[in-house]
């Protein structure tokens, strides 16, 4: 008796063998070239990105993506050899998917903002941008949240979805820029030798274009002063130079020329009743 459940167990193992030792010996051979397949092409993308002078951001994320996507192919083509039913499988998978997709979809926004980033490349890491009601130099641009720091040295972490949601303002992307400067002069001066002054300080200051042509005209006639608009142009590195060494230049120069800056004033008649 003991014999023939032996024989018997026995010829159990030997159909078991027969019938499964192929497909799991294939599988695992599936499995194990899958892995570095995967593993070599996201070495060959990462060095491929990198010798085209690819950006930082966007070489780990493209290699990793590539990475894991394989590894997903690899591992429904593994478990269709050993018989496990894939279309069903995948189906529960989308149903899981579509619910962990609802319970954070505030977090995959960010997620797919950060690809729209990466991939159009609005503005890249050292512009100065204006994006979901922050300004501030780009720190880094991560699949999450994009980091900048302020003038002031504030470091700020903005969700993605709120910087590609809204308007971004790049002040680094062109290589001039124009500065808008509005300067007020008395009624009583004369409005010709101020706007000579101001056209003759411009003129020599060496980080002022010459194209686009400096604009100096009178804007408005204000209740206390007439305004004249002064928009020179100049490289964006030189902006904020320029601007300060303007602001101060222009008021020595023309009280040297004998005009006054005015500032609001205010008279009060006082009324004796009898």
């Amino acid at each position: 008796m003991e014999q023939i459940d032996l024989e018997m167990i026995l010829g159990q193992l030997a159909g078991l063998v027969s019938a499964w030792g192929l497909k799991i010996i294939g599988a695992t051979a599936v499995l194990i070239i899958g892995r570095f397949v995967a593993r070599w092409t996201r070495r060959l993308i990462r060095n491929l990105m990198q010798r085209g002078q690819a950006d930082a951001t966007l070489v780990p994320f493209v290699a990793g993506l590539a990475y894991y996507l394989i590894l997903a192919f690899v591992a429904v083509a593994v478990l269709g050899m050993v018989g496990v039913q894939t279309a069903s499988m995948v189906a529960v998978l989308g149903a899981a998917g579509l619910a962990v997709g609802l319970a954070l979809q505030g977090t995959l926004s960010n997620f797919a903002s950060g690809v729209m980033l990466l991939v159009f490349r609005p503005f890249g890491v050292g512009d100065y941008i204006d994006a979901g009601g922050t300004a501030g130099s780009v720190e880094s641009i991560g699949l999450f949240s994009t980091t900048l720091n302020t003038p002031d040295n504030v470091r700020i972490v903005i969700p993605n979805s709120a910087v590609y949601g809204n308007t971004i303002k790049n002040y680094a992307a062109n290589p001039t820029r124009r500065n808008d400067i509005v300067v007020g002069v008395s009624y009583d001066d004369d409005l010709g030798a101020a706007m000579n002054t101001i056209e003759r300080v411009i003129r020599e200051d060496a980080r002022v274009l010459t194209e686009p042509a400096p604009v100096v005209a009178i804007s408005e006639l204000g209740d206390s002063s007439v305004n004249i608009v002064v928009r020179p142009w100049c490289t964006k590195e030189d902006y904020w130079p320029l601007r300060f060494d303007l602001m101060r230049t222009l008021k020595e120069q023309l009280e040297a020329a004998g005009c006054s800056i005015p500032y609001p004033q205010r008279d009060v008649h006082l009324h004796q009743v009898s």
